[in-house]
């Protein structure tokens, strides 16, 4: 009997299907052994020698798989083909006291790819495990000395991580972007014209030209030079200088990496970076996709062939591209030797496997399959066309597009917009309709969401696939970073201070090029080209000695307590508001005789409680930190709202209005016809 051995138990269920009766499949649940919770677990002064425990969940799983390895003729380790999948081996090896095991790897969980692997096992890959027991040295070295420190000169239960700080840091940028930013006024001028055959169909052109020069977006900077242009213009005869008209295609997208599969989920199933990779997870242990922790574009010659023969059957013979498609990856230290996330079998629709799953799972393996499926389309054609229009010394410009050939949109939409222009040719005279100028104002930049941060994070070389999620994750749930109503990420006062302290005291922690270096480096490990002891060394050393000084150069910057005009309902004394690891929050001036806290509520609009009349309704948060709208007179009144209210009522039912998009408002009761 051979015993193989897996992370999880979905995993060890769907290789059990492929192999027969003498194999014992079993799942180790996850990690074996980790280094304590309760110490630093690293020696500084012997190597960075780490201090392993088996966690106390984990003992009892140990104990069987001991068992299950000593009544085994042989052992197969059969963990994620990643680092951590390396690391997981090779614990398993250590623990269960394994003198040389098998150790096979694949990239999809199928029965010709599990064959294919246990007909070619390989020894543990020590340079992998170096690269993740470094990674997680290092992390730990950050986060166990730096996290003291935001303690003594902060506050209390604060912490520090290696990537997460540089995540935070972004985001901190960010936000003292938009405060600073100064909008500019601009005007564009856009004349309605027809041409003298179809006067009823008119089409847009705008200022682009004044005497030949071409004038910037920002060009026309205030109202007056707008007016002064009307002027101009004022009786003028629009004329069509040149036209030109040509086909344009438009390329199907790359198949999905952990980075851009993260990125689409969000942006259409508002799934958050830590959901999509669970649900990705899910659906890579069943077997239904390949792995999902990827960087790399590539694609199996198999996948290949079977996209060929389903485009070919199911779409026609001129909606495959004609030859297969190659993607180049541009991530950062991408691993070539993976694949693109893909389904295991092309040929299996999301609508052929909707019993098996759930609704998410669903929804996410369609999105896989049709960004497979699009690489290998054809791309879609357009007839396009440019239409330039003199009018005295202004030149306008009129631009659309038709679709021809949906190609690849057949399966994945893509957004487009669709405009046909009239067919006129040059010379000909035109009819102005009207002339609309219009006033704008630049914007700030954007916040970041999870998609856009997860780009940042990418483009500048800062984490791999495997990290993305849990980034995101720890920075939110130590309160660093927080969601505003439009689930875009925004910095808390606590994330401000500890990066500001970071940045000024510890540079490095927090410096985007230099933590891309240090991922770099790691990835030298894992090729065997970096020995991980010296690289620990040269960064531990200095920050130690830089850690040392800062204790005793640094004053506490600690946030002052508070005054309030409340009273402690326990003891008398006076609330104040202090300042701890998840925010502000109301405490008795008492503490610690008197330990009596409130949630502090945040700010309170001006709108009146519309179920009691009595109270206003103020923004609230739920503990796992999601913004509501709720009564100030709760638990007396339990009135509450998901969305923001504005303060108006619904002409339809009485109902308040709530913010609903960008500009948009809709009536807060979904049953009202006003609603949408």
């Amino acid at each position: 009997m051979k015993l193989v051995i897996v992370e999880s138990p979905t995993k060890a269920r769907t290789i059990k299907n492929f192999l027969g009766k003498d194999f014992n499949v079993q799942s180790s649940f996850g990690h074996i052994r980790d280094l304590p919770v309760s110490k630093l677990g690293v020696d500084t002064e012997k190597n960075f020698e780490p201090q392993y425990v088996i966690p106390t969940k984990a003992r009892k799983r140990v104990n069987e798989l001991k068992k299950d390895a000593k009544a085994a003729d042989s052992v197969i380790l059969a963990t994620d083909e990643d680092r951590e999948g390396e690391s997981i081996a090779f614990h398993l090896k250590e623990v269960l006291g394994l003198e040389d095991p098998e150790r096979i790897v694949f990239h999809e969980i199928t029965k010709h790819a599990i064959q294919t692997a246990l007909k070619n096992p390989r020894r543990i890959d020590e340079n992998l495990v170096d690269a993740q027991q470094a990674r997680r040295i290092l992390d730990r070295l950050v986060g166990y000395k730096l996290s003291p420190f935001l303690w003594k000169k902060v506050a209390r239960k604060l912490s520090a991580g290696r990537v997460q700080s540089v995540a935070v840091r972004l985001i901190v940028d960010r936000e003292r972007e938009i405060r600073a930013f100064k909008p500019e006024e601009y005007w564009s001028i856009e004349a309605l014209l027809s041409a003298k055959k179809e006067t009823e169909k008119t089409f847009s052109a705008f200022l682009v030209k004044q005497d030949d020069k071409s004038i910037p977006k920002l060009g026309i900077k205030i109202k007056d030079e707008a007016d002064t242009i009307l002027k101009d213009l004022a009786g003028a005869e629009y004329q069509v200088a040149k036209v030109e008209r040509k086909e344009t295609k438009k390329h199907p997208l790359p198949p999905y990496t952990t980075s851009t599969l993260q990125q689409s989920a969000g942006q259409r199933f508002r799934y958050s970076a830590k959901q999509t990779m669970q649900i990705a997870q899910q659906l890579y242990e069943m077997g239904f996709i390949t792995y999902h922790r990827t960087d790399s574009l590539n694609l199996s010659q198999s996948s290949l062939e079977a996209a060929q023969t389903l485009i070919e059957q199911s779409f026609g013979k001129n909606y495959w591209a004609g030859q297969p498609r190659v993607f180049k990856t541009k991530s950062k230290g991408a691993q070539e030797a993976h694949e693109a996330i893909r389904p295991t079998e092309p040929a299996r629709t999301a609508e052929s496997v909707t019993a098996k799953l759930t609704p998410q799972q669903a929804k996410l393996y369609d999105l896989i399959w049709r960004r497979f499926i699009a690489s290998q389309m054809a791309s879609a054609l357009f007839d396009s066309a440019t239409i330039e229009i003199d009018a005295r010394a202004y030149g306008f410009k009129a631009t659309g597009q038709t679709l021809r050939f949906d190609g690849f949109l057949k399966v994945y939409q893509m957004k487009f917009e669709e405009t046909d222009l009239p067919s006129i040719e040059n010379g000909e005279l035109l009819n102005l309709q009207k002339l609309v100028p219009t006033q704008h104002f630049t914007q700030p930049p954007a916040r970041f969401n999870e998609a856009s941060l997860i780009k940042a994070l990418e483009d500048h070389g800062v984490g791999r696939p495997s990290t993305y999620a849990p980034i995101i994750s720890t920075i939110q749930d130590r309160n660093y970073v927080e969601k505003d109503e439009q689930r875009r990420l925004k910095p808390t006062e606590i994330g401000e201070t500890v990066t500001d302290l970071l940045v000024e005291h510890f540079p490095e922690i927090v410096d985007i090029s230099f933590t891309a270096t240090m991922e770099n480096t790691l990835d030298e490990i894992a090729e065997g080209k970096v020995e991980w002891v010296p690289m620990i060394r040269g960064f531990y050393e200095p920050f130690a000695k830089t850690l040392e000084k800062k204790y005793e150069e640094v004053k506490e910057q600690k946030i002052a307590v508070q005054a309030t005009d409340k009273v402690c309902p326990k003891c008398g004394k006076p609330i104040v508001i202090r300042f701890g690891r998840y925010g502000k929050f109301y405490a008795c001036s008492g503490y610690p005789e008197c330990k009596h806290t409130e949630p502090l509520e945040q700010a309170v609009l001006n709108i009146a409680c519309p179920k009691c009349a009595e109270g206003k309704i103020t923004a609230k948060r739920t503990k796992t930190k999601r913004t509501f709208y709720g009564c100030t007179r709760y638990p007396e009144c339990d009135f509450a709202l998901w969305k923001k209210p504005t303060g108006e009522i619904c002409k339809n039912c009485g109902s308040l209005m709530i913010e609903s998009g960008k500009d948009k408002t809709a009536c807060s009761n979904k049953e009202c016809a006003g609603q949408k």
